[in-house]
């Protein structure tokens, strides 16, 4: 059940592998997430070596890992131009349809999946299973049941629920006594208390060529002020020690670089030039190459008084301080971080107290940075659940993709 790129995914090889498919979906269309991930260019995997790759996935590295191996991002890329949609790896190492969208290479998916005879069943919103062990549907035309001989629940997280992906489930299975980490925000922005004037003079602004420092993590990029906050992505690569820190503490200090190709020394020559009659907003323009957001920014650290000696102002600019008080609501989340524990399934993603019954995809209890990460989880579950269903049903598993990688 779920038509994103986990249930389709899984929906393919089982369907290759002989057997009849239904995807149950609860939106009128399948995919629209994904399409909304590709409206800026959909980004499926990225070309890190195995390595440094499967560390994006942190604590889930050791239960992913073998999933990802078999189904790596050399595989996702194949598949992919099996579709006829070329891929291409961009400046920052990641892996793009040649396309950039997503909208050609769902056409042509669904076209095979048509093929391979996999019925798509919309409108259907599950809402468990009936006493008989049936799974249970609400549709517009009223309740519907279902008996497969194996199901596979890739419902995804709970960010973006106008697209389908609310976590409804978790209620669902948590009832049925599945052990679940509580659904949060990843891949987020982070709410801060900025002044009236701050806030209508500057939501909207980017932040360019800047890094950001936390906990001895640092990320350079781009990032935008919001009314409610900070977002982008150099906010998004940090956004889970962020979060654990504020559930922690209560808050997290933020410090941003203005200029993190300045080191500090240089930074201090220029501030210590004579000002002359300029104002501090024009000699910060002129002196550090500040915009008006970055001042801004400065006095929103330290307030409007700013200091006076170049070395202060220099290290101000080089680490000013801001108080996160707070995620983003999940519903504005790119990603979701929790969902099923993992030693609640087993190593084929079936769900231990419910034989028959896999998982795949954003329900499991992981979370990865943007940057292909995600989509590359979501793909090898699918593939890994698939694998994991054939088993179970006495079926030929076929042989793991492992190209080199």
């Amino acid at each position: 059940m779920g038509a994103g790129p986990a249930g389709l995914m899984a929906a393919e090889m089982l369907a290759a592998a002989g057997l009849g498919v239904t995807v149950y979906e609860r939106m009128p269309s399948p995919a629209r997430k994904l399409l909304m991930a590709g409206r800026g260019g959909l980004n499926l995997t990225h070309s890190e070596t195995a390595e440094p790759f499967l560390a994006r996935y942190g604590a889930a590295q050791q239960r992913l890992a073998p999933a990802i191996r078999a189904f790596p991002p050399t595989a996702l890329r194949a598949w992919c131009e099996g579709l006829g949609q070329e891929t291409f790896v961009g400046t920052s190492g990641r892996v793009f349809p040649r396309a950039f969208k997503a909208s050609p290479l769902l056409r042509a998916w669904l076209a095979r999946l048509g093929a391979l005879g996999v019925r798509h069943a919309s409108g259907h919103r599950w809402v468990g299973w009936t006493a008989a062990g049936e799974l249970a549907f609400s549709t517009a035309e009223g309740s519907k049941t279902a008996r497969p001989d194996a199901t596979l629940l890739a419902l995804g997280g709970g960010s973006w629920p106008r697209l389908g992906t609310d976590g409804g489930w978790t209620a669902i299975l948590s009832a049925a006594g599945i052990p679940i980490t509580p659904l949060a925000p990843a891949n987020c922005g982070f709410t801060v208390d900025w002044s009236p004037v701050f806030r209508e003079r500057f939501a909207g602004e980017p932040l360019k060529r800047i890094a950001l420092a936390f906990g001895g993590a640092h990320v350079r990029g781009e990032a935008v002020i919001t009314a409610q906050g900070l977002e982008g992505g150099a906010v998004y690569a940090l956004s889970s020690v962020l979060r654990d820190a504020i559930a922690r503490d209560g808050e997290a200090v933020l410090y941003v670089d203005l200029r993190p190709d300045l080191d500090l020394g240089a930074l201090a020559r220029r501030l210590g030039r004579a000002r002359g009659g300029q104002s501090t907003a024009t000699f910060l323009r002129k002196a550090a190459g500040l915009p008006p957001v970055g001042v801004g920014l400065l006095r929103e650290a330290a307030g409007p008084a700013l200091p006076q000696g170049a070395q202060t102002l220099a290290a101000l600019v080089k680490a000013a301080p801001l108080h996160l008080s707070g995620p983003c609501p999940i519903e504005r989340a790119i990603s979701t971080a929790g969902g099923i524990r993992f030693d609640a399934v087993d190593d084929a993603f079936m769900l231990r107290a419910r034989p028959g019954v896999f998982v795949a995809g954003e329900m499991l209890d992981w979370e990865a940075p943007t940057g292909g990460y995600l989509l590359q989880g979501a793909f090898a579950t699918g593939v890994a659940a698939a694998r994991g269903i054939l088993a179970h049903l006495g079926r030929p598993v076929p042989p793991a993709a492992n190209p080199p990688w």
